[in-house]
């Protein structure tokens, strides 16, 4: 079971490590359903194996792997679900000018953490999805450096009706020009162009975006850092009339003490819907705080506040729709050596919606333990 408080990582030192986790929880509401929700508790077993090398003196490699099976109860259909979590990174330096990092996951999900909204209940939600990102970044001089990045993103639901509603690709690409004004503030300049090109129907759902985009980033003091990014986003849509709206991303952290963190901001966006034939796109504003506090030596504290008060667009004859979603977590974690993490979680997800059919209530509570070697 995924949880939204964040839990501290025992880190090994060691280029190949390993973990193994045991948990058990209840979910009072599986398949994220507005009626006649079904509960269920459930035992999760995840086993996950990490490798960290420097290759070379410039080049560096990492890989990682990790198993869920989660045992159900009180689940309709399959009782066992297996998910699979893939990663894989290499960055390299040809110069002290220029680099490049390149990194991959592929993510076979069976027992989603974000269920979808406004859809009739569905058993199997379950979904692939392959992310590629890519960086090069070059000093142009000793104040201004060039980033060139790209990122492909791919879904694929195992549900066939899912599947022709929701499969596509989502492809972005950049290029941001940083300068220096003074060592702790850099000036942010960018392009981005994205593509949604969906697998079925595509002539009424596709589209794409032209972005640009000025911002910051802001070393405050030694233990805090600032990010902001204002732009304009002008949208075509394949089917569907167009859309210009403004983009607006913040964003800080603060380390007040050792494994303890602060951090906060906002995101206003368009974004994919989930009924993609009652609307056209999301009109997206994100809020989230995210707390980590270490209680002492051996206990910590987290919890994750995400408020979302969202417009769904409607296509032509459909009226738009107002969704404020509250996702909520927190967690006490346990520390007795490096090796073992034993955490009690807590979260919660409400949606209230224009549409009662996307209501949602959604509580899950659990206790988990974590040996690192």
């Amino acid at each position: 079971m995924a949880v939204y408080a964040p839990i501290p990582e025992q880190e090994q030192g060691k280029e190949l490590s390993a973990s193994v986790k045991a948990g058990f929880s209840h979910d009072s509401n599986i398949f994220g359903a507005a009626n006649s929700a079904i509960s269920s508790s459930l035992f999760t077993f995840e086993p996950t194996v990490k490798f960290n090398s420097s290759l070379t003196d410039q080049t560096f490699f990492s890989a990682s792997y990790r198993l869920t099976i989660d045992q159900f109860q009180d689940r309709p259909g399959d009782k066992t679900l297996d998910s699979h979590d893939f990663n894989v990174r290499v960055a390299h330096a040809f110069s002290d000018a220029t680099n490049i990092d390149v990194s991959d996951n592929y993510t076979i999900a069976k027992n989603p953490e974000a269920l979808l909204a406004g859809i009739p209940v569905n058993t199997d939600q379950s979904f692939k999805r392959n992310q590629l990102d890519g960086r090069l970044v070059t000093n142009l001089n000793e104040q201004t450096n060039a980033t060139l990045k790209a990122r492909t993103i791919n879904y694929r639901y195992d549900n066939s009706t899912l599947g022709d509603s929701l499969d596509r690709t989502e492809n972005l690409y950049g290029l941001a020009i940083s300068y220096d004004v003074v060592p702790e503030l850099k000036a942010i300049g960018e392009y981005r162009r994205q593509d949604v090109n969906y697998r079925t129907a595509g002539g009424n759902k596709d589209k794409q975006s032209n972005f640009l985009i000025g911002g910051f980033d802001y070393n405050v003091a030694s233990k805090m850092t600032a990010s902001g990014r204002l732009g304009y986003e002008w949208r075509t849509r394949d089917g569907a009339g167009d859309e210009d709206a403004p983009y607006l991303e913040l964003s800080c952290k603060y380390d007040y003490a050792e494994r303890s963190y602060l951090t906060a901001g906002y995101v206003h966006t368009l974004e994919e819907a989930s009924n993609v034939a009652q609307f056209t796109d999301t009109q997206v504003n994100r809020f989230f705080v995210n707390l980590q506090h270490a209680v002492s030596a051996l206990i910590v504290a987290s919890t994750s506040l995400t408020y979302e008060p969202s417009t769904l667009l409607g296509r032509p004859g459909q009226v738009d729709v107002d969704d404020k979603t509250t996702r909520f977590g927190m967690a006490l974690s346990y520390l007795p050596t490096q090796h073992w993490t034993v955490s009690a979680t807590f979260d919660n997800d409400r949606v209230k919606s224009d549409d009662s059919a996307r209501e949602l209530k959604r509580t899950r509570y659990g206790i988990s333990a974590v040996y690192s070697f």
